[in-house]
């Protein structure tokens, strides 16, 4: 027996120039009344990392949450890509300060996915570990609700302000892997596209291929009634194509074909920046339901086992992928693989791309090419000699690999990986 329902579930939603100038009156309505006072509670814990940190905005905003008669308390040592360390420091320093009415999330999605984290283990017992998505982790389910969540997005590309997912490296395995349930949520996403305007180049257009593949790979999963038929326990986030998702996600590739390049080119062109940021939020109200599958499922082995790559308009401490980057790496190979699966559907998003009958991976490679990402996964120091090991980690994202089109094989994904070593 097939399934025959679909879910759908999102954040609020407050969009627009100048919308986190708002943010004081948006937490206090979150709050709930504490000892009998309308005013409700007073505590907030913001989450940031050190670069956003040093564009202002986050003290502009802990400065607006103040105005409006709240506490706030400041952690600025996200770490982008967060790994299982920084998280737990991240987690350490929220305990030793808490209790907390709110947490507030600024900046892109490293700083969102360690809000989502630290939430997660000011709420409920245990250890980060023990919710880490299995075979990695635990897998388990928190037991409470968690505190309201409040995500203000810096760039324009990781969706996390919408989704139920919280990214990170495990140091020991080397592998990316994740947390993932409807209650890490935020409660409300504040996008303003203002906040934007700060981006490197490089980050631009890697937050920007993230936002492609997210709308390219909720768009081709598989469909949601292909599956078998799930109880109401059994029911995920991830519940594959379906109606909704794909509006949002047709949408998304129809800004980006119009914004993208001007935004990656000229950081200042509000409108484009508006149009992206727009498109992340649409890409993300689709795929936060959908899912993703084998570009997602590739890059969690790309970002984690990194040698020394050092992107532009990064933090140069530590060698890193970024996500989108490593997403966007293995995308052309990985949509000729699930073509056959749908052709209608990677028709259509070329088309919606403005890649007229052009195939699907043409138009992604051009895309990435116009906007400056890396040639291939051998720019990133990967070689033949890695496929295996790659392989190996992204067969452990079943969560992800669930979700595509077609069944796929550790030979799949050998192929997929060795046809991106170079893309041109």
């Amino acid at each position: 027996m097939t399934e025959s329902v679909f879910t759908y579930a999102a954040p609020g939603l407050k969009f627009g120039r100048g919308a986190s100038g708002e943010i004081g009156w948006d937490v206090r309505q979150l709050l709930p009344a504490a000892d009998g006072r309308t005013e409700g509670g007073r505590r907030v814990l913001l989450v940031t990392d050190p670069g956003v940190a040093a564009t202002g905005h986050p003290e502009r905003i802990a400065q607006r949450l103040r105005s409006a008669g709240l506490d706030v308390t400041v952690f600025a040592g996200a770490r982008v890509e967060p790994t299982d360390a920084s998280l737990e420091d991240a987690i350490a320093f929220a305990r030793d300060g808490g209790p907390y009415d709110a947490v507030v999330a600024v900046g892109g999605g490293s700083a969102i996915d360690t809000a989502k984290a630290v939430n997660l283990l000011l709420t409920n017992s245990g250890s980060l570990m023990d919710y880490v998505n299995a075979p990695v982790g635990g897998g388990r389910a928190p037991d409470h609700p968690l505190l309201p969540l409040v995500a203000v997005p810096t760039t324009t590309g990781t969706g996390a302000e919408s989704t139920t997912i919280c990214v990170l490296d495990v140091l020991a395995l080397q592998v990316k892997t994740g947390i993932s349930h409807a209650r890490l949520r935020p409660t409300l996403a504040v996008v303003d596209p203002d906040l934007t305007a700060t981006q490197p180049a490089m980050v631009t257009a890697s937050a920007g291929m993230d936002i492609l593949c997210h709308a390219l790979e909720s768009y081709t999963a598989r469909w949601y009634a292909d599956f078998d038929a799930k109880r109401p326990e059994q029911r995920v986030p991830y519940c594959g194509a379906n109606p909704i998702a794909d509006m949002w996600a047709e949408k998304s590739l129809s800004l980006l074909a119009g914004s993208f390049r001007r935004a990656v080119r000229d950081g200042e062109d509000r409108e484009a920046r508006e149009q992206m940021a727009l498109a992340a939020t649409f890409a993300g109200l689709g795929f936060g339901n959908a899912g993703v599958h084998v570009p997602h499922a590739c890059a969690y082995p790309i970002a984690g086992r990194v040698r020394d790559y050092r992107p532009e308009g990064y933090p140069a401490d530590d060698p890193i992928v970024p996500h989108g980057m490593a997403v966007a790496m293995t995308a052309p190979a990985a949509f000729a693989l699930t073509f056959e699966a749908s052709p209608d559907r990677h028709r259509r998003a070329a088309e919606l791309l403005g890649g007229g009958t052009d195939p699907l991976p043409e138009v992604v490679r051009g895309l990435m090419r116009d906007v400056g990402l890396p040639s291939g996964l051998a720019e990133l120091g990967y070689g033949p000699a890695d496929v295996d090991d790659l392989v190996e980690g992204a067969l452990k994202q079943q969560r992800l690999l669930a979700t595509a089109p077609l069944e796929v094989t550790a030979d799949h994904l050998a192929a997929v990986f060795r046809d991106s070593l170079e893309h041109w």
